[in-house]
């Protein structure tokens, strides 16, 4: 009798276990009901969800360019080999990465991935948007490394479609952040790991702790924060085309997916990291009103968040750049385990 229900139990978890893992990772091709074609759905492991439960494989790093002593730090230039796809292809991210100036085989020391906002493919190098963050952050004692993104300075080029290529963006941070993890970044102290984002990098940072779930303490500067995919179409007459690709990508998209599930607004609770944002009263390409109220949801969610509005400030918190600098520093301080 014991051994007729054991076997009956095991059998019951085996399939629990099976419906789960198809609930979990969805099929990335599905039956359309008007007319039984089967339809291919390759988007559906980048929901925030299906990335929650992936194995986000870490990668190979390696220097690349020749070191080059600054006043205060040390700058490479760096590939980072993955797979963006969460499948067999490798491609390669170039970026850059800065060291206090006292770095040696032995120096060791906390890291900061930055995240870097929307910059023109045509007109970007290595560590635009992050390039004087970084150089601060290194002068006061710590690694940064700041990914270009596929199809930006050295990188290999970006997946097709528009909407593959914005969530791999979220594979390319958290297998870095792995690599980390794993010590393949030399100079890390193995203890400290920290992100800035900035613009649409702070919507990449976001995502990124909820996908992971980690506590890694974050600084945004006037992140993108409303839900997707509003916070891609408020951009777009900035496109050369006033927005007509994305807007027709876009409805492909709707067709096949529930835009819902890559969408950050829905996963906040999955968020268990210390975040402080800065924001300008005076940033024309992310609205004050959108930083209030994202903060508002995360206090209403219990969440640990700090807020500094930089009255004056630009999207770039200039002229008060120098004091958000000082702040964000002192909040990676405050955080470090020593």
């Amino acid at each position: 009798m014991k051994k007729t229900t054991a076997i009956f139990l095991i059998a019951i978890a085996f399939i629990s276990g099976y419906y789960f893992s198809f609930i979990i990772n969805k099929p990335e091709k599905v039956i359309n009901p008007e007319n039984k074609e089967v339809v291919e759905r390759p988007l559906d492991k980048y929901s925030i969800e299906n990335l929650t439960n992936s194995n986000i494989d870490s990668g190979t790093f390696k220097l690349t360019g020749k070191t080059t002593e600054n006043d205060g730090f040390k700058s490479s230039i760096f590939r980072y080999s993955y797979h963006p796809d969460l499948g067999s292809s490798v491609k390669n991210t170039s970026g850059l990465i800065n060291w206090p100036e006292n770095n040696t085989s032995t120096g060791k020391f906390p890291i900061v991935v930055l995240i870097r906002g929307y910059v023109n493919q045509k007109t970007y190098i290595s560590g635009m948007g992050t390039k004087n963050f970084g150089q601060y952050l290194a002068k006061n004692g710590y690694i940064t490394v700041a990914p270009d993104f596929l199809g930006y300075a050295g990188s290999d080029p970006e997946a097709g479609n528009i909407f593959e290529s914005r969530f791999q963006t979220y594979v390319t941070v958290i297998s870095l952040i792995k690599s980390i993890e794993e010590n393949k970044i030399p100079g890390w102290d193995g203890k400290n790991i920290f992100i800035w984002g900035h613009s649409n990098g702070g919507q990449i940072a976001i995502t990124t702790l909820e996908i992971t779930g980690k506590g890694y303490p974050t600084v945004l500067w006037a992140p993108v924060s409303k839900p997707f995919p509003y916070s891609v179409l408020y951009y777009t007459d900035e496109s050369d085309d006033q927005g007509k690709l994305i807007r027709s990508e876009l409805s492909k998209f709707e067709s096949q997916y529930n835009t819902e599930n890559y969408s950050l607004t829905n996963y906040l609770e999955k968020i268990s990291a210390p975040v402080v944002i800065h924001q300008g009263s005076n940033d024309d390409a992310v609205p004050q009103v959108w930083s209030d109220s994202f903060v508002q949801k995360l206090k209403t969610l219990n969440k640990d968040i700090a807020y500094t509005i930089h009255y004056g400030a630009d999207h770039n918190m200039n002229p008060e750049w120098n004091e958000a600098a000082k702040e964000s520093l002192d909040f990676f301080n405050a955080n470090r385990t020593d």
